[in-house]
């Protein structure tokens, strides 16, 4: 041994050299936590919030459901239903299986609702996970801290809200494939019965009806401008003649009482000073949202739903990254978090100070019939304004979100605050008028949102300073004719507030319903209302006749009550579905038996078939209607169904006809195209330019106001009219389309050149 080495160190020097020759065991590989969401844009999203440990998929909805090709329902064995995994889905579960073998832990995070339980059951069964352990979580909000409180507190997957799930797809599969088939065979092929649809079907229908039997009456109103000595002028209207209330109902009539009230003497009676107040809304609830977008957007309720979504799952802001903007929009509560609360006094405080913020924050009672299972919708972040995310938001994405956050932080500010000035003026000894007038005296609330009725704020109506025994003067008299109107039909804002009223369906069934009903050509959407077609009445009147459950509104708003009792634990599913399905059966039975095929009315037109010369019939298809050849199948010629709009073609004087792009746009052109190509997207309009003589025309914006303007451009009218500018960004948008495309094709034509060169130099 050298000197100076101490005894046993020898041994240790030579271990150390050789753990340095001897290559190092690879350190065992971490497993990470697996999450399941629904959707690709929520994983990138969550991804981004939970860190390294964690990775994030997308089931895409749904793995596993009831066969396309079968009923798929035992019914004499307990209701058992048949699921098999969904086709196409094979590569995405082999996927997830993997993912799942090597995660240390699987957390099911698909929506927090009935579907999204029903989801996370379905993949806990395809992931061999025990659906009574911790493997469900759940959020409101896609941010940071919901996110990572969400993953600190998982529970167990929540089975009554399965089975609810579970019946509402049973119940609907039962109607559609049992009655379905019937229609097949009494009234033609392809078309289908839903339990909701059906109901809903039968309330524009019924609604239709009405319209149809009403019957106008005629009345007179007779306003008038008066005024005080040289004060401005002010309208006011004749409301009591003798005491009874104005009850006119001819020219005649109206023309005697005008001239004998003009002959009067007119003094102010009573003056009433008061001060209004205005609340402001709740936040928005599903249906409450559809509604108010519709009214002030012009969106149905499908793109309000989709765009909602896209908010919720995540928008890319800039260096923040992927960012949910709103809490989870299918709710029927009006709750508010408290964190959310004192977010939103925070910066009102700090935007329009402490006159604008209520003592205590505002609370809205919900609904006895709320699951209040989640919060309002609002914004996830009442600081991220409209304006901070702008740049960010497609247009249509901008409205949404604005609309949201305007009713949220509205929803926690003061009440607007409004002079009103209330005047009774006699005329002689039988008349009594009234005119009111309002000034806003503090904005409130209206400082951000209109309201939920308007799109636009109140105006002020001012009256001159009146006194009790002024006398005033008429300047004009403005009697009226009127005639009663029918009960309007219904559009997406009336329609979905109906079917939550009648308790039809819930929030985040009306835009599927509207959709599918309009898709199955029982109802077709004509100027932003539902109108019935021919096949929605015959199979409404069948299914009345013989299913009065079906389309019974009491019937269908009980099960949807029964559907929420089992969600609740109190009913139990395969209970509520031999209800239903032994009476339904009975009577499909002899439905079958009773009902004769069914001949569906067809508009004969005078208009050949180009193939065999019958005249040719209107059909009613998915699009609308369009003409057909009445020897089907020996003859399958169909046309498009040009309705004229009883306009000439200003370039070859031909018919201006309306049609649809490719899109399903309408459109108008004239009808010897392509001779001609005269088109607009404008309303031609029978009505004549009282300068030139020209036709008119009528443009329709998206929430539903039209503004009248001459076809003429040359025509003095259109100086300085407001359409020219309208014009003007339709033209623009119309050029920087044809650039995209063009650039679209250009890139893609560069790309197939370039993958030529590559190919020849492989070659």
């Amino acid at each position: 041994m050298p000197l100076g080495v101490p005894r046993g160190s020898e041994s240790l020097a030579a271990e150390k050299a050789k753990a340095k020759a001897k290559p190092r065991a690879k350190a065992s590989k971490v497993k990470k936590t697996l999450v399941i969401v629904e959707s690709p844009a929520k994983a990138k999203t969550i991804e981004k919030y939970l860190g390294k440990k964690y990775m994030v998929r997308a089931s895409m909805g749904h793995l596993r459901d009831l066969p396309k090709s079968q009923f798929g329902i035992d019914v004499e064995n307990d209701f058992a239903p048949k699921y098999i995994n969904i086709r196409g889905k094979g590569d995405l579960i082999k996927a997830l299986k993997k993912d799942a073998k090597n995660a240390d832990k699987v957390y099911l995070a698909s929506d927090p609702d009935r579907e999204g339980e029903a989801i996370a059951w379905h993949l806990s069964f395809i992931l061999g996970l025990n659906p009574e352990e911790d493997c469900r979580i759940v959020f409101n909000e896609i941010t940071k801290p919901a996110i990572q409180d969400a993953v600190k507190h998982p529970r167990s997957i929540n089975i009554d809200q399965v089975d609810a799930q579970q019946a509402r797809r049973m119940l609907d599969r039962i109607v559609g494939y049992k009655l379905s088939p019937l229609l097949w065979r009494k009234v033609r092929k392809g078309l289908s019965a839903g339990r909701v649809q059906s109901v809903t079907v039968k309330l524009i229908c019924d609604r239709e009806k009405e319209i149809q039997a009403f019957e106008s009456v005629e009345y007179w109103t007779v306003g008038m401008k008066l005024r005080k000595d040289k004060s401005a002028m002010f309208e006011a209207e004749l409301t009591h003649v003798d005491g009874e209330k104005l009850d006119l109902h001819d020219e005649k009539a109206a023309e005697a009482l005008v001239a004998d009230f003009q002959q009067q003497r007119l003094l102010v009676d009573k003056v009433k000073k008061s001060e209004r107040k205005r609340k402001p809304a709740a936040p928005f609830t599903t249906s409450s949202l559809q509604q108010d977008a519709a009214r002030k957007l012009g969106f149905t309720s499908r793109k309000t739903m989709m765009l909602a979504q896209q908010l919720y799952e995540g928008i890319e802001l800039g260096r923040h990254g992927a960012t949910g903007l709103i809490t989870y929009m299918r709710t029927d509560s009006t709750r508010l978090s408290d964190v959310a609360l004192n977010d939103a006094r925070a910066f009102i405080g700090e935007q329009f100070g402490e006159d604008y913020l209520p003592p205590k924050a505002n609370v809205y009672v919900t609904g006895k019939k709320a699951q209040d299972a989640h919060e309002a919708i609002r914004p996830t972040d009442v600081n991220l304004t409209p304006e901070s995310v702008e740049k960010h938001l497609n247009k249509d994405q901008f409205k949404l979100y604005n609309l949201i956050w305007q009713r949220f932080t509205a929803s926690q500010m003061v009440p607007a605050v409004y002079d009103t000035l209330s005047i009774q003026i006699k005329a002689g000894e039988r008349y009594t008028a009234k005119a009111a007038g309002s000034k806003l005296k503090f904005p409130g609330f209206t400082a951000v949102y209109a309201g939920a009725e308007s799109s636009k704020k109140e105006k002020d109506v001012l009256l001159p300073d009146l006194a009790e025994g002024d006398e005033l003067n008429i300047a004009k008299m403005l009697p009226q004719q009127h005639f009663t109107e029918p009960p309007p039909r219904y559009n997406d804002a009336s329609l979905v507030k109906t079917l939550e009223e009648k308790e039809i369906g819930r929030p985040s069934t009306y835009a599927p319903i509207i959709e599918t009903i309009q898709a199955r050509g029982y109802v077709q959407r004509i100027d932003k209302h539902f109108q019935p077609t021919e096949l929605g009445f015959v199979v409404v009147d069948m299914l009345e006749e013989y299913f009065k459950d079906i389309v019974d509104v009491k019937f269908t708003a009980d099960l949807e009550n029964e559907l929420d009792e089992i969600a609740e634990g109190k009913v139990e599913k395969n209970h509520l579905l031999k209800e239903f399905y032994d009476p339904f059966a009975v009577t499909l039975e002899k439905a079958d038996e009773a009902i004769g095929h069914v001949e569906l009315p067809e508009e004969e037109t005078d208009i050949p078939c180009d193939k065999c010369g019958r005249m040719m019939v209107v059909k009613q298809g998915r699009f609308g209607k369009f003409l057909a050849c009445p020897g089907f199948p020996d003859c399958r010629n169909t046309k498009p169904l040009l309705v004229d709009t009883g306009v000439q073609c200003p370039k070859c004087g031909g018919a201006i006809v309306e049609r649809k792009s490719h899109r399903g746009r309408k459109f108008y052109g004239c009808k010897n195209y392509p001779e001609c190509d005269y088109t607009t997207w404008d309303q031609p309009l029978q009505e004549k330019c009282p300068k030139c003589g020209a036709f008119m025309l009528k443009h329709h914006y998206k929430n539903g106001r039209g503004l009248t303007y001459c076809s003429n451009e040359s025509c003095e009218t259109r100086i300085d009219h407001p359409i020219n500018k309208e014009l003007e960004k339709m033209r623009q948008r119309a050029e920087a389309k044809k650039a995209k495309e063009a650039e679209a094709a250009a890139q893609a034509e560069a790309a197939e050149q370039e993958s030529k060169t590559k190919k020849g130099k492989k070659k």
